[in-house]
């Protein structure tokens, strides 16, 4: 029976576009959460509620009240890095990218780098990095959001790397070559 790791290196060998280990069913992911055990579970809830209605207010196209409703949240708790992260996106979507990466930055910050809003904020930095062609920023993001646990960002970091991919594409030709040697070729 093959092992997991068997598994993934079977998996780069044939399909040398997509990222080492990435095999359905075998990465399950761990669900992520923020630890909001440290704040105030009253303010806590209304930031949430706030932040619920600013999610709410995007999706029907009203990204002043959703900004409006963020920055409240950031006001109420600024020490929890969601409000920031929801607030980059209406930013990003009002074209705002600078306001974007600056709430995206606290809110890595904030979250010290690990949980949901870290994997969430790290992947949204790197796809505004590469909208920038800061692609060394971008890889960067995205590997940390990799190792968070995101397929998504996993599959980016592939892609920002061609030596990566290159190397696959050679071993799987190598592969295939041993499968079906070129008889004409070995006298």
């Amino acid at each position: 029976m093959a092992t997991a790791h068997d598994r993934a290196v079977l998996q780069a060998i044939f399909n040398p576009t997509s990222p080492y280990g990435d095999i359905p069913g075998l990465n399950q992911e761990e669900e992520l959460i923020d630890d909001d055990s440290g704040f105030d579970t009253e303010l806590l809830k209304q930031v949430k509620e706030l932040e619920m209605r600013g999610v709410s207010a995007a999706e029907a196209g009203d990204l002043q009240a959703a900004l409006q409703l963020f920055s409240q949240a950031v006001r109420v708790l600024p020490q929890r890095a969601s409000a920031y992260n929801n607030r980059a996106q209406a930013l990003r979507l009002q074209g705002d990218t600078a306001g974007a990466l600056q709430d995206l930055d606290q809110a890595i910050t904030l979250s010290g780098g690990t949980g949901r809003t870290a994997c969430q904020a790290l992947v949204q930095r790197g796809l505004l990095h590469r909208l920038e062609r800061q692609d060394d920023e971008a890889r960067a993001d995205f590997e940390k959001a990799a190792a968070l646990g995101s397929e998504f960002a996993r599959q980016q970091a592939v892609a920002l790397n061609p030596y990566a991919a290159l190397c696959n594409k050679m071993l799987s030709e190598v592969i295939n070559k041993l499968r079906n040697p070129d008889v004409s070729q070995m006298q």
